[in-house]
């Protein structure tokens, strides 16, 4: 951004036909259609903020229904990001680093998870993890369900964000430690590793965000053990048919987790300002 700036401020003045700082650089045939992306994505939020029942939102909140559900979805969501990060950290960093068989397609079907439609992957989960299934478990608490289905769709980003954390640093660094006389363990743990954190953390936030957001692959593979306390998306989706303002105060709570999230990441995965 620094070098943009620097080549902008040099060609201002240089002549007809310079270019200027300012709106009147843009072309209206790409700012109109930028500015018509923005009310798309701004509209509803907005919508669901200026609609929100601001007065009666901590009553809303404090109900037990209501508790249970956002009680439940944090209570997997963090687990479900533990789980990610001691399974994801590694598989990130070995698709960076290590040139095994199979590593494309590992690779891609990380992307392909990333990408598959939530209720595609609830209904893949019910069909492997489901009573029937290959790794079925009959009789799973609806809770390590939710927790299944939160980890599926959301670790993808912690293992693209590790990789592309990775894919960055300078491998040089590990090498040379393995060359002198460094294992493979000691070379991930004290080189690696703390390479990687600033990166495993970002990703571990994304992660969580999505998990506890989850709602297509939940309500496919959980939803048939949904006792009285669904998870939090879930309670949106069935609240909406008999209060639809205890539906818009969870969506609130769903709404605040990923702006605080991006707030803390501001410079890091959101870009510069």
């Amino acid at each position: 951004m620094r070098v943009l700036k620097t080549t902008r401020r040099r060609l201002t003045g240089a002549g007809r036909g310079a270019v200027h700082d300012g709106p009147a650089a843009v072309p209206l045939v790409l700012a109109a259609p930028a500015a018509a992306a923005l009310v798309l994505l701004a509209l509803p939020v907005a919508a669901l903020v200026l609609r929100a029942p601001w007065a009666g939102l901590a009553s809303r909140l404090a109900e037990p229904a209501l508790l249970r559900a956002l009680w439940l979805s944090l209570v997997t969501s963090v687990a479900a990001t533990l789980g990610c990060l001691v399974t994801g950290v590694p598989l990130g960093w070995m698709l960076a680093r290590v040139d095994f068989r199979g590593r494309r397609a590992a690779r891609a079907l990380v992307r392909l998870t990333l990408l598959l439609p939530p209720v595609a992957g609830g209904m893949a989960l019910l069909l492997a993890l489901g009573g029937g299934g290959p790794a079925g478990a009959p009789g799973v608490s609806y809770a390590v369900a939710v927790m299944c289905a939160q980890a599926f769709v959301a670790m993808p980003f912690l293992v693209a964000t590790v990789e592309g954390t990775l894919n960055r640093q300078d491998a040089r660094v590990e090498e040379a430690a393995a060359l002198l006389g460094a294992s493979s363990w000691t070379v991930f743990r004290r080189v690696a590793l703390p390479l990687l954190a600033p990166g495993a953390a970002v990703g571990a936030l994304l992660c969580w965000a999505r998990a506890l957001g989850e709602f297509g692959a939940t309500m496919v593979f959980a939803g048939g053990l949904a006792a009285a306390a669904p998870a939090a998306p879930p309670a949106v989706y069935l609240a909406l048919r008999g209060d639809p303002q205890a539906a818009v105060a969870l969506s609130l709570v769903l709404l605040a987790v990923p702006a605080a999230i991006l707030a803390c990441l501001r410079g890091r995965w959101a870009g510069p300002a």
